[in-house]
């Protein structure tokens, strides 16, 4: 099965100039917690609800005037959307995250794969081995 299968296809991004507040509003307002960075129509970065707490709010910066090109990660891990799904779940593990883009080709946000997409139609199993992976103690953020 094919990520192109499973992902959620209606994604919200912002620009890296979008402010911090204006991030914050955006995932409430469609229940995330995280979202892409679209710069020029291509993938640049992603911020978590996290992001903006801790490196944000947590080290003063004002959500108001802060851009998110300030605390976003601009190394983001991704998938494309042709990836098989059983390697994406690999993938997920070993990078500690529940939740990767998806682009095409040309490196545009097409989409976002969630480990709950993944569990809708995978074995109990495979999505037990990757959460294991994903919450192993000593990596990353789980975005």
């Amino acid at each position: 099965m094919k990520v192109s299968e499973l992902m959620t296809q209606q994604v919200e991004t912002v620009s890296p100039d979008a402010t911090l507040q204006d991030a914050a509003k955006l995932m409430a307002r469609i229940d995330a917690g995280v979202l892409p960075i679209v710069e020029n129509g291509r993938l640049a970065g992603i911020v978590t609800d996290r992001d903006i707490a801790v490196r944000g709010v947590g080290k003063g910066k004002d959500p108001a005037s802060t851009p998110v090109r300030d605390i976003m990660s601009a190394e983001v891990k991704f998938t494309n959307e042709d990836d098989d799904i059983d390697d994406v779940a690999e993938t997920m593990a070993d990078l500690q995250v529940r939740r990767l883009p998806v682009v095409n080709r040309d490196k545009n946000v097409v989409g976002i794969v969630s480990l709950a997409d993944i569990a809708r139609e995978k074995t109990p199993r495979k999505v037990g081995e990757a959460l294991q992976g994903i919450s192993r103690p000593g990596g990353q953020h789980n975005a």
